[in-house]
Protein backbone atom coordinates (compact mmCIF):
# COMPACT_ATOMS: atom_id res chain seq x y z
CA UNK A 1 0.00 0.00 0.00
CA UNK A 2 1.49 3.46 -1.57
CA UNK A 3 2.31 6.36 1.43
CA UNK A 4 -0.14 9.12 1.17
CA UNK A 5 0.91 11.83 -0.82
CA UNK A 6 0.48 15.50 -1.06
CA UNK A 7 0.25 16.22 -4.86
CA UNK A 8 1.56 19.82 -5.60
CA UNK A 9 1.08 21.58 -8.89
CA UNK A 10 4.73 24.33 -9.45
CA UNK A 11 3.10 26.94 -11.32
CA UNK A 12 5.71 28.99 -13.37
CA UNK A 13 8.76 27.45 -11.99
CA UNK A 14 10.92 29.40 -14.46
CA UNK A 15 9.56 32.54 -14.98
CA UNK A 16 8.36 33.47 -11.48
CA UNK A 17 11.49 32.02 -9.13
CA UNK A 18 13.47 34.74 -8.03
CA UNK A 19 14.85 35.12 -4.09
CA UNK A 20 15.56 31.42 -4.01
CA UNK A 21 11.63 30.79 -3.71
CA UNK A 22 11.98 27.31 -5.14
CA UNK A 23 13.45 26.07 -1.55
CA UNK A 24 9.75 26.18 -0.70
CA UNK A 25 9.12 23.12 -2.48
CA UNK A 26 12.40 21.32 -1.10
CA UNK A 27 11.35 22.04 2.61
CA UNK A 28 7.47 20.82 1.63
CA UNK A 29 9.27 17.36 0.31
CA UNK A 30 11.49 16.68 2.41
CA UNK A 31 9.08 17.53 5.91
CA UNK A 32 6.98 14.99 4.39
CA UNK A 33 10.04 12.72 3.64
CA UNK A 34 10.81 12.44 7.37
CA UNK A 35 7.36 11.13 8.05
CA UNK A 36 7.52 8.61 5.62
CA UNK A 37 4.92 10.61 3.28
CA UNK A 38 5.46 11.67 -0.24
CA UNK A 39 5.49 14.69 -2.63
CA UNK A 40 3.67 14.45 -6.00
CA UNK A 41 5.62 17.72 -7.78
CA UNK A 42 3.95 18.87 -11.27
CA UNK A 43 5.37 21.64 -12.93
CA UNK A 44 3.19 23.71 -15.41
CA UNK A 45 4.04 26.53 -17.30
CA UNK A 46 3.44 28.91 -20.46
CA UNK A 47 0.81 26.74 -22.07
CA UNK A 48 0.66 23.95 -19.72
CA UNK A 49 -2.82 22.95 -17.76
CA UNK A 50 -2.95 21.80 -14.50
CA UNK A 51 -2.86 18.19 -14.27
CA UNK A 52 -5.50 15.96 -15.04
CA UNK A 53 -7.15 14.59 -11.20
CA UNK A 54 -6.41 17.72 -9.46
CA UNK A 55 -4.25 18.56 -6.94
CA UNK A 56 -3.83 19.50 -3.67
CA UNK A 57 -1.29 22.44 -3.11
CA UNK A 58 -0.87 25.13 -5.38
CA UNK A 59 2.50 27.10 -5.29
CA UNK A 60 3.59 30.79 -7.49
CA UNK A 61 6.80 32.72 -6.51
CA UNK A 62 8.08 36.19 -7.42
CA UNK A 63 8.84 37.52 -10.86
CA UNK A 64 9.62 40.64 -12.25
CA UNK A 65 7.06 42.79 -13.56
CA UNK A 66 8.37 41.81 -17.18
CA UNK A 67 7.31 37.83 -16.37
CA UNK A 68 4.23 38.80 -14.21
CA UNK A 69 2.84 40.28 -17.42
CA UNK A 70 3.62 36.84 -19.32
CA UNK A 71 2.48 35.42 -16.92
CA UNK A 72 -0.86 36.31 -15.83
CA UNK A 73 -1.54 36.32 -19.70
CA UNK A 74 -1.30 32.82 -19.68
CA UNK A 75 -2.89 32.16 -16.50
CA UNK A 76 -6.10 33.50 -18.14
CA UNK A 77 -6.30 31.42 -20.89
CA UNK A 78 -4.79 28.18 -19.37
CA UNK A 79 -5.01 27.85 -15.78
CA UNK A 80 -7.14 30.76 -14.25
CA UNK A 81 -10.38 28.62 -14.21
CA UNK A 82 -9.13 25.49 -13.01
CA UNK A 83 -6.68 27.06 -9.95
CA UNK A 84 -9.86 29.05 -8.57
CA UNK A 85 -11.74 25.59 -8.96
CA UNK A 86 -9.38 24.07 -6.88
CA UNK A 87 -8.97 26.96 -4.12
CA UNK A 88 -12.47 26.82 -4.13
CA UNK A 89 -12.96 23.22 -3.37
CA UNK A 90 -10.47 23.35 -0.47
CA UNK A 91 -6.76 22.92 -2.08
CA UNK A 92 -4.21 25.06 -0.43
CA UNK A 93 -2.73 27.65 -2.37
CA UNK A 94 0.91 29.48 -1.12
CA UNK A 95 1.64 33.00 -3.51
CA UNK A 96 4.63 34.42 -2.99
CA UNK A 97 5.69 38.35 -4.10
CA UNK A 98 5.10 38.05 -8.00
CA UNK A 99 2.54 35.56 -7.46
CA UNK A 100 0.84 36.82 -4.55
CA UNK A 101 0.13 39.95 -6.63
CA UNK A 102 -1.05 37.99 -9.38
CA UNK A 103 -3.15 36.24 -7.06
CA UNK A 104 -5.42 39.33 -6.29
CA UNK A 105 -7.53 41.33 -8.83
CA UNK A 106 -5.29 43.25 -10.29
CA UNK A 107 -1.73 44.81 -10.31
CA UNK A 108 -1.08 48.17 -11.70
CA UNK A 109 3.06 48.35 -12.68
CA UNK A 110 5.18 51.11 -12.63
CA UNK A 111 5.07 51.90 -16.18
CA UNK A 112 1.62 51.90 -16.16
CA UNK A 113 0.29 48.83 -16.92
CA UNK A 114 -2.60 47.09 -15.51
CA UNK A 115 -2.44 43.06 -14.90
CA UNK A 116 -5.31 41.19 -14.15
CA UNK A 117 -4.85 38.88 -11.35
CA UNK A 118 -6.51 35.28 -10.50
CA UNK A 119 -9.22 37.26 -8.22
CA UNK A 120 -8.41 34.30 -5.34
CA UNK A 121 -7.78 36.54 -2.97
CA UNK A 122 -9.43 40.02 -2.51
CA UNK A 123 -6.38 42.19 -2.55
CA UNK A 124 -5.66 44.82 -5.23
CA UNK A 125 -1.84 46.38 -5.83
CA UNK A 126 -0.57 49.47 -7.43
CA UNK A 127 3.83 49.71 -7.85
CA UNK A 128 5.31 52.22 -5.34
CA UNK A 129 7.84 55.17 -6.23
CA UNK A 130 10.22 53.35 -4.07
CA UNK A 131 10.91 49.30 -2.70
CA UNK A 132 10.28 47.96 0.68
CA UNK A 133 13.19 46.06 1.85
CA UNK A 134 14.67 44.50 4.49
CA UNK A 135 14.33 41.33 7.31
CA UNK A 136 10.05 41.69 8.51
CA UNK A 137 8.83 39.69 11.29
CA UNK A 138 4.88 38.84 11.63
CA UNK A 139 2.54 37.39 14.62
CA UNK A 140 -0.43 35.37 13.09
CA UNK A 141 -3.24 34.20 14.03
CA UNK A 142 -2.52 31.09 12.31
CA UNK A 143 0.26 29.09 13.77
CA UNK A 144 0.68 28.18 17.66
CA UNK A 145 1.76 31.13 20.31
CA UNK A 146 3.29 33.08 19.36
CA UNK A 147 2.71 32.52 15.48
CA UNK A 148 5.66 34.54 14.73
CA UNK A 149 6.63 34.16 11.06
CA UNK A 150 10.25 35.49 9.48
CA UNK A 151 11.18 36.73 5.83
CA UNK A 152 13.11 38.53 3.53
CA UNK A 153 10.89 41.63 1.73
CA UNK A 154 11.87 43.03 -1.47
CA UNK A 155 8.70 44.91 -3.58
CA UNK A 156 7.65 48.02 -4.97
CA UNK A 157 4.13 46.99 -4.70
CA UNK A 158 1.39 48.95 -2.71
CA UNK A 159 -1.08 46.07 -1.63
CA UNK A 160 -4.24 46.81 0.15
CA UNK A 161 -6.81 44.18 0.99
CA UNK A 162 -10.54 43.86 0.66
CA UNK A 163 -13.26 43.36 2.62
CA UNK A 164 -12.80 39.37 1.66
CA UNK A 165 -9.70 39.23 2.57
CA UNK A 166 -7.80 39.20 6.07
CA UNK A 167 -4.07 39.94 6.53
CA UNK A 168 -1.77 37.10 7.16
CA UNK A 169 -0.32 38.53 9.86
CA UNK A 170 0.36 41.93 11.38
CA UNK A 171 3.90 43.86 11.21
CA UNK A 172 6.28 44.00 14.30
CA UNK A 173 9.59 44.39 12.24
CA UNK A 174 9.58 45.35 8.66
CA UNK A 175 7.08 47.15 6.37
CA UNK A 176 4.37 44.80 4.64
CA UNK A 177 1.83 45.03 2.21
CA UNK A 178 2.20 48.78 1.87
CA UNK A 179 4.71 50.11 4.69
CA UNK A 180 1.57 52.14 6.57
CA UNK A 181 -1.45 50.27 7.70
CA UNK A 182 1.21 47.61 9.34
CA UNK A 183 -0.90 44.26 7.84
CA UNK A 184 1.47 41.66 5.59
CA UNK A 185 0.40 39.01 3.33
CA UNK A 186 -3.68 38.37 2.89
CA UNK A 187 -5.36 35.22 3.98
CA UNK A 188 -8.96 33.78 2.50
CA UNK A 189 -10.10 30.25 3.25
CA UNK A 190 -6.41 27.50 2.86
CA UNK A 191 -5.20 30.36 0.15
CA UNK A 192 -1.71 32.37 1.55
CA UNK A 193 -0.65 35.45 -0.16
CA UNK A 194 2.65 36.95 1.23
CA UNK A 195 5.57 39.22 0.13
CA UNK A 196 8.66 36.87 2.22
CA UNK A 197 10.53 35.76 0.98
CA UNK A 198 14.15 34.17 1.60
CA UNK A 199 12.67 31.39 1.02
CA UNK A 200 9.72 31.49 3.38
CA UNK A 201 9.45 27.95 4.63
CA UNK A 202 13.09 26.78 5.92
CA UNK A 203 12.70 29.21 8.34
CA UNK A 204 9.00 29.45 9.22
CA UNK A 205 8.45 25.55 9.45
CA UNK A 206 4.77 25.72 11.29
CA UNK A 207 3.39 26.99 8.45
CA UNK A 208 4.88 24.54 5.73
CA UNK A 209 3.08 21.63 8.11
CA UNK A 210 -0.16 23.68 7.71
CA UNK A 211 0.08 23.79 4.59
CA UNK A 212 0.57 20.30 4.37
CA UNK A 213 -1.90 19.56 7.13
CA UNK A 214 -4.95 21.23 4.20
CA UNK A 215 -3.42 19.82 1.74
CA UNK A 216 -3.48 16.32 3.15
CA UNK A 217 -7.16 16.76 4.08
CA UNK A 218 -8.30 18.34 0.81
CA UNK A 219 -7.15 14.70 -1.17
CA UNK A 220 -7.94 12.31 1.49
CA UNK A 221 -11.09 14.21 3.38
CA UNK A 222 -9.48 13.70 6.66
CA UNK A 223 -7.00 15.58 9.11
CA UNK A 224 -3.68 14.30 9.92
CA UNK A 225 -1.61 14.38 13.18
CA UNK A 226 2.24 14.84 12.42
CA UNK A 227 4.83 13.53 14.32
CA UNK A 228 7.13 16.33 15.65
CA UNK A 229 10.62 16.83 13.86
CA UNK A 230 13.68 17.89 14.74
CA UNK A 231 13.66 21.74 14.04
CA UNK A 232 16.46 22.86 15.58
CA UNK A 233 17.83 24.09 12.49
CA UNK A 234 15.17 25.80 11.08
CA UNK A 235 14.37 27.09 14.79
CA UNK A 236 18.04 28.70 14.60
CA UNK A 237 17.53 30.14 11.14
CA UNK A 238 14.20 31.61 12.85
CA UNK A 239 15.84 33.12 15.82
CA UNK A 240 19.04 34.95 13.36
CA UNK A 241 16.17 36.27 11.33
CA UNK A 242 14.22 38.10 14.57
CA UNK A 243 17.95 39.55 15.49
CA UNK A 244 18.61 40.51 11.95
CA UNK A 245 15.15 42.61 11.56
CA UNK A 246 15.65 43.85 15.75
CA UNK A 247 19.46 44.79 14.28
CA UNK A 248 19.28 46.30 11.04
CA UNK A 249 22.60 46.90 9.34
CA UNK A 250 23.11 50.60 8.74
Amino acid sequence: MSAPAVRLCHLYPREMNIYADRGNIAVLAGRLRRRGLDLTLHESGPGQPIPAGGVDLLYLGGGQDRDQLAVAADLATTKAAEVRGLLDSGAAGLFVCGGYQLAGHSYRTAGGETVAGLGVLDVETSAGEDRLIGDIVLRSRLGPAPGQLVGYENHAGRTRLGDGAGALGRVVKGHGNNGDDGTEGALAGRTIGTYLHGPLLPKNPWLADLLLGWALEHRYGRSFDFEPLDDRLEQAAHRAAVARANNPRR
